[in-house]
């Protein structure tokens, strides 16, 4: 089965966002559809193992930033390739929140939906929410990115000399040079565990 075919799938990318109390975290998705126009409702998708789930599931709001076509890749590594247990993305970053104290970009950004849970389903991996829309507007920037556009324009390629012998994780395009790849190895760029690793030169 080749699951690369999934990269030629329509779908969009975005900030998903949420706080519960004082704990606020962001990640990125890309499973954002309208379902209704009466009332104006959403669906998103989220991985259980990210912490905006659980500030989701906790307090019933979030908020979705519309990224565009400027977004650096350093905004994907940032809201992608690592927790929100661990850190505070949000932490000097220029943000605006919505009424109900949910941050979202105002830059790199299209438009915003702020939204309030109405019900969830258990997908197994993945939650998946319903949600009024309470709030949203465009903003001030470039086309909506693709995940083709994120494919081909803002992913970094690997940089590979023919020469170079080693794995290559098929996140962040990191490389490590040697013979077999430690079974307990964490990419330093992306933390990624060996599992996304591929062999090259070879």
């Amino acid at each position: 089965m080749n699951t690369k075919v999934l990269h030629n799938l329509t779908c969009g990318l975005y900030v998903l966002s949420s706080r519960s109390g004082e704990k606020r975290s962001g990640c990125i998705i890309n499973t954002v559809m309208q379902v209704t126009s009466k009332p104006l409702r959403i669906t998103i998708t989220v991985n259980k193992a990210n912490y905006t789930h659980d500030l989701i599931a906790q307090s019933g709001v979030f908020t979705v930033s519309l990224l565009d076509q400027s977004a650096p890749f350093g905004l994907f590594q940032h809201f992608g390739f690592q927790s929100g247990r661990d850190v505070d993305k949000f932490k000097d970053l220029s943000v605006t929140e919505d009424a109900n104290g949910v941050p979202y970009l105002t830059w790199a950004s299209c438009g915003y939906l702020s939204c309030k849970v109405v019900s969830s389903m258990d997908l197994g991996s993945h939650t998946q929410f319903l949600a009024d829309v309470i709030d949203c507007d465009t903003l001030p920037g470039a086309e909506p990115v693709s995940y083709a556009y994120y494919q081909a324009n803002i992913k970094p390629k690997p940089q590979e000399k023919s020469t170079v012998k080693g794995w290559r994780c098929t996140i962040c395009g990191y490389i490590y040079e040697g013979e077999s790849l430690p079974e307990d190895f964490v990419c330093p760029v992306c933390h990624h565990g060996p599992e996304v690793f591929e062999r090259i030169g070879g």
